[in-house]
Parts: C-alpha cells; sequence; structure tokens
C-alpha cells in the first residue's frame, strides 16, 4: 500500500543502458516521457557495467530501473542486475526492461525478476501508466 507521503515524492527512475550498446535514443525519449509525466529521472549515459547501474540505483534511492537495450544482451544483463538488486537489499526496485527483446524472451525476464518488458513502438504513455501503477508496490520474485 502506498502512504501519503509516497504520493506526495515524485517516483524516481534510473534510466540504463548496459554493455556497448550506444544506441539511446529510445533511452532518451523514455527518460524525457517520464521526466514530463512528473517523474525524476537519471539517465546513467551508454556502456554502463551492471555495478555501476546498481550503484546508481543504490545512490539515487531509485523506485524503478528501466534497462534499455538494442544488442541483444538483455538476457545477461538483466539476470545479473536482479541478483545485484537482491543480494543489496533493492527488491523494492520495478525493474523494467525496453529495446528489441524477442517477444520469447518475456518470459525468462519475467523468471529472472524483471516485472514488465517493453517493446519497439510501445507508446510512452501505456510506459508512464505501468510504472505510475505499480512502483512502490513490488518486490523482486
Amino acid at each position: 500500500m502506498t502512504s501519503a507521503s509516497d504520493r506526495r515524492t515524485p517516483l524516481k527512475v534510473v534510466i540504463a543502458k548496459p554493455g556497448l550498446d550506444g544506441h539511446d535514443r529510445g533511452a532518451k525519449i523514455v527518460a524525457r516521457a517520464l521526466r514530463d509525466s512528473g517523474m525524476e529521472v537519471v539517465y546513467t549515459g551508454i556502456y554502463q557495467t551492471p555495478e555501476s547501474i546498481l550503484r546508481a540505483v543504490v545512490q539515487e534511492d531509485a523506485d524503478v530501473l528501466g534497462l534499455s537495450s538494442l544488442s541483444g544482451a538483455h538476457l545477461e544483463y538483466a539476470e545479473e542486475l536482479c541478483e545485484l538488486l537482491r543480494e543489496n537489499g533493492r527488491d523494492d526496485v520495478l525493474f523494467v526492461v525496453g529495446g528489441t527483446v524477442p517477444p520469447e524472451d518475456t518470459e525468462t525476464l519475467k523468471g529472472f525478476g524483471v516485472h514488465e518488458v517493453f517493446g519497439p513502438g510501445t507508446p510512452t504513455a501505456r510506459l508512464v501508466e505501468y510504472i505510475s501503477q505499480h512502483a512502490r508496490r513490488v518486490r523482486l520474485t
């Protein structure tokens, strides 16, 4: 259940680009849409390691982690990040993945602990709505 103070504090979202994936136009569009909806957004930039992404989540006390992947390495990075979040007591972070994720990988990602997967062409309004409804109400499985 969300407390009254949670409703007054903007959601804090970390948007991250892992590994050698240098294509960040989509991540920047998502970051702007979330910011425009009233969320506080931290964009880590490209070429991040799972450890640097975790550091950003912890330092920023983020409510949400959005991982953008266009390189095909989403399974490896998401699995490692789910483990790092659990190990560091941040299983309260809503973890979403977006990018070019084959539909057959969605259930695998959710099995790791990712809460939702958003593919190419997802309307930003749908992402904003999902995050608004589910952040601060989760635990990684």
